[in-house]
């Protein structure tokens, strides 16, 4: 079981995740597209083409 809080409010299909160059998920990076807000370090990552697909996604628009 799990609380209200660790439910996400949507689950949507992507065809790409970004990842730092060591291969870890970056979600802060994520929110911060979604957010409309800059992402800072965008050299770590090894697919920041992925982070386009977030800010287009018509799902997570307000």
């Amino acid at each position: 079981e799990t609380t209200p809080r660790h439910v996400p409010a949507k689950i949507i299909q992507v065809a790409d995740i970004p990842r730092t160059l060591s291969g870890k998920i970056v979600e802060l990076a994520v929110r911060e597209v979604i957010h409309g807000r800059p992402v800072k370090n965008q050299d770590a990552l090894a697919n920041p083409e992925a982070l386009e697909l977030f800010a287009n996604l018509p799902e997570l628009k307000k």
